[in-house]
């Protein structure tokens, strides 16, 4: 794919050396910051592969590239998940666009960090210059849906607690209200709860996620996936590397989650993780869901280490009173509809209100939020 090649003396030119925070604001769009050193650049250029096709990632004592750590998708936050038209036919912000997306979040960050709830303090230190995470069809657009798709993708959405309900039984929830799992893609960046663990022996690559607490066990001995009729909503995963690149495949879904739900039980994932910085990883994870939509699409995404940055227990069930709050709230509204009806009044609405922090609807000044991550 053709890729564009950045000027970055033209961003220097910009003005987006280190400075002490100050407003500025962008061409009609929200407030900006003066974005910090480590984010005046586009972070990808600053990766050791970049600056030396020759660079190699560090060895395990058995021999193999090191991935383990403790990585964060947080400097993904402001990436879109497919391309403005304006930018079609290529996978980098120029510079100028690149100063608007750096001032963005900067100033998203001091928001999220200085001004807001414990919801949205968590928030990247670097910015990438990518267009976008579909990086294939070309045109950086997801592929059309295939009809059964649309079918499948029109029955989700009247269930969860962000769908307004009815809520009757735990059937009206989803995996993600109910604690069990967010699928392979939560590993993209939402709200909170970002951090990835990696960890590796001879044989197994492990995958930890901090929400949701899901982990994958990845052999790389060369064994068979298992048969078909068994089904698992993190699908049945098996790698081996290529060069410095650890290649997965995985399939075996059920069709209640899978990368970018709803999804079919033919969804198979190939992720592809290379080491390109003592800092990063780089991440493309090719979708093939046939029954879902008319052809197959890759994402790119790159993940981070940042400073401090801790991974904490995700007490999910312990802390969660949305199915209990959900289903205590439709008691509370059946009363009051057959109130409003003995009395002829107006059927109250049952819409959501102040969900904005959750469900991404605009708010003028902050990023768009990703509560459920890919595509949201």
């Amino acid at each position: 794919m053709k890729r564009t090649l950045l000027s970055w003396a033209a961003v220097a030119a910009l003005g987006l050396g280190y400075a002490s925070p100050a407003v500025a604001q962008g061409r009609g769009g929200p407030p900006m910051l003066t974005p910090s050193k480590l984010r005046a650049i586009p972070a990808e250029t600053t990766a050791a592969k970049a600056k030396d096709p020759n660079w190699k990632a560090p060895r395990t004592p058995w021999g193999h590239p090191d991935l383990a750590g403790i990585w964060t998708s947080d400097d993904m936050r402001g990436i879109p998940t497919t391309r403005p038209a304006s930018q079609a036919g290529r996978e980098s912000l120029t510079p100028e666009e690149f100063a608007r997306r750096a001032g963005g979040d900067e100033a998203s960050r001091d928001r999220a960090v200085n001004q807001e709830t414990v919801l949205r303090n968590e928030f990247g230190v670097r910015t990438f210059g990518y267009t976008s995470f579909v990086v294939d069809p070309p045109d950086g657009q997801m592929p059309a849906l295939t009809p059964a798709g649309i079918a499948r993708r029109n029955a989700s959405f009247g269930v969860g607690t962000f769908a307004g309900g009815p809520f009757n039984t735990y059937e009206d929830f989803t995996l993600y209200d109910r604690c069990i799992t967010r699928g392979v893609g939560g590993i993209f960046p939402v709200l909170y709860g970002n951090g990835i663990r990696i960890m590796q022996t001879p044989n197994e690559v492990i995958i930890s996620y901090e929400m949701i607490h899901d982990t994958r066990v990845i052999p790389l001995d060369g064994r068979s996936h298992v048969g078909l009729a068994i089904k698992q909503y993190m699908g049945d995963a098996r790698g081996h590397w290529e060069g410095d690149t650890l290649v997965v495949e995985t399939m075996n879904f059920t069709d209640r989650v899978g990368f970018n739900g709803p999804n079919s039980e033919k969804l198979k994932l190939t992720e592809r993780f290379t080491r390109i910085d003592p800092q990063m990883i780089d991440s493309r994870i090719r979708v093939d869901d046939p029954v879902m939509y008319a052809a197959p699409f890759t994402v790119r995404f790159t993940i981070t280490q940042q400073p401090g940055y801790q991974l904490y227990e995700y007490s999910c069930h312990e802390g969660n009173g949305a199915v209990g709050n959900a289903l205590s709230g439709e008691r509370a509204y059946e009363k009051a509809v057959a109130n409003a009806i003995a009395k002829g009044l107006p059927i109250p609405s049952r819409a959501p209100i102040g969900m904005e922090v959750y469900t991404g609807a605009p708010v003028e000044g902050r990023e768009k939020v990703r509560e459920f991550g890919f595509g949201k």
